[in-house]
């Protein structure tokens, strides 16, 4: 199946889409005020060790310190030939306040959390990752075959040196790979890490050593495959800059990128823009008549499926089992263009048959594959709930795009207009016990203000008698639903 990966650039943000077959599968967001920093090498200084949590938070230049567990330190690791391992040193003796070291941004700062960091530091190129403390040689999970896993390890291992320091993981880039393209790859990480370690040396903590590269060029490093057909970039500029970055880094993609120079502007033709409106709801519907609900918390995500409209009443097994391996292609779609990760609970419709249950769990880890995001799939529960975790490295697009609704403070509701009015009566009553002014003014929302004139109209008319004092109405067109204040004349 051919895929198209569209690139809008503005001055302000860089947008990418990958399109299978006329849907977009993901979508990724990079703003020029807020780049991310998962990848990023900083030389950090050691604000707080935490013996208690085996942990400490690490100074690397931001407003809120980065944290660093001890299981993330690969010094506190016991390294040895024989393959064994064992508990990790604690953490207060590898570490004390004020000192420096060098450590990696492995997860973006997400709402209040900070940045989580690792000292094991891992940089990538096209075809290799470079892990300079190790000395192994791993190949990625996705390429399967034993005999290609042999062939790539051989063709790396007799490019290196014998004092060669660092090891390599080989990237599903390689399967195809030459000689010479294996032995720039590494030329290039040798490099980059030289300068890293140089500037570590001369430079104060805190300071960046390394910043991961641009959204636009990690498309180029990451996201191209055999099944990518284009790459089109609607930046002149931008489209210059892929030419030169790709004939010194990635020759091999260059006669896919193409300059896109239409009128009508790439999102629009492709119907992203739809796309990112849809993805930043919560209902997503089935072509079966079926539906999605798709709840965020900071603790989880959770995905309820629902049959809608679409009943077979002469076998409502097959129409619930039907629905259930829909939605599990679906799931894994919202999963990569929502950008979700955490711990997700997945709540298909419930099935007796111990093989439409099976049959659907394997039809989940099919649609999951294609996700370049690494992701653990549990099986049903007692509770006929499917637990998986998505490694959350960036934030969800919801996070990118959107922030708590000032009218219900991220609660996803707000009080009704009469539950305002009844507060609003038993405040006047307070303020009439403690106070005596010549007149109460409420200042509210126009909701609230016309349910008072109206169905509520009697009850304030009855506080005012009770009282003995004037209560008149204003419009603040300015207040959201539960906000109103009481003035006293």
């Amino acid at each position: 199946m051919s895929e198209d990966i569209l690139i809008n650039i503005t001055p302000q943000e860089t947008r990418v889409a990958l399109v299978l077959q006329g849907a977009v599968q993901e979508l990724h967001i990079e703003r020029t005020l807020s780049r991310g920093m998962a990848g990023n090498i900083y030389l950090g200084k050691v604000v707080r060790v935490l013996p208690g949590m085996q942990s400490a938070f690490i100074d690397i230049g931001l407003e809120r310190a980065a944290f660093l567990h001890v299981a993330d330190i690969w010094e506190a690791r016991p390294h040895d030939n024989s393959g064994a391992s064992g508990n990790p040193a604690p953490i207060e003796k590898l570490l004390y306040d004020g000192q420096a070291i060098m450590v990696q941004v492995i997860k973006d700062p997400i709402g209040t959390k900070g940045a989580r960091l690792s000292t094991q530091i891992s940089i990538a190129g096209r075809m290799l990752v470079y892990l300079p403390q190790d000395s192994h040689i791993g190949i990625s999970q996705r390429i399967e075959n034993e005999a290609e896993r042999e062939q790539l390890r051989s063709k790396v291992q007799k490019l290196l040196p014998p004092e060669e320091k660092g090891g390599f993981i080989i990237r599903t880039m390689a399967e195809d790979a030459t000689e010479a393209d294996l032995q720039m790859d590494i030329d290039y990480l040798r490099k980059t890490w030289a300068t890293i370690t140089q500037q570590a040396k001369t430079r104060p903590a805190p300071n960046l050593l390394y910043q991961d590269l641009n959204l636009a060029q990690r498309v180029l490093r990451d996201f191209v495959n055999d099944e990518t057909a284009t790459i089109q970039v609607d930046s002149r500029e931008n489209y210059q800059m892929l030419q030169q970055f790709g004939t010194t880094y990635t020759p091999s993609v260059l006669a896919k990128l193409v300059h896109y120079t239409g009128e009508r502007p790439l999102f629009d033709l492709y119907g992203v823009e739809e796309e990112i409106q849809r993805a930043l709801g919560r209902r997503v519907d089935l072509k079966s008549g079926g539906y999605l609900i798709i709840d965020q918390t900071e603790a989880m995500t959770t995905i309820d499926v629902n049959t809608g409209s679409y009943v077979n009443g002469r076998n409502f097994d097959d129409t619930i089992f039907k629905t259930n391996l829909e939605a599990a292609h679906a799931i894994a779609r919202q999963l990569r263009l929502r950008n979700l990760g955490g711990i997700i609970i997945l709540d298909f419709i419930d099935m007796e048959n111990a093989d439409h249950r099976n049959a659907v769990l394997a039809e989940l880890h099919k649609a999951l594959s294609r996700d370049r995001t690494k992701v653990s799939v549990s099986g049903f529960s007692a509770l006929g709930l499917v637990e998986m975790t998505r490694k959350r490295t960036r934030e969800s697009l919801a996070h990118i795009l959107c922030e708590v609704c000032p009218a219900c403070a991220g609660k996803g509701q707000v009080k009704t207009a009469r539950t305002v009015c009844y507060e609003i009566l038993r405040e006047l009553l307070r303020e009439a016990k403690q106070f005596n002014p010549r007149e109460f003014r409420i200042m509210a929302a126009q909701v609230v203000v016309d349910m008072f004139l109206e169905e509520e109209s009697q009850h304030l008319a009855m506080l005012g008698d009770f009282i003995g004092k004037p209560i008149s109405l204003q419009v603040e067109s300015l207040y959201h639903q539960e906000q109103y204040d009481i003035i006293l004349m």
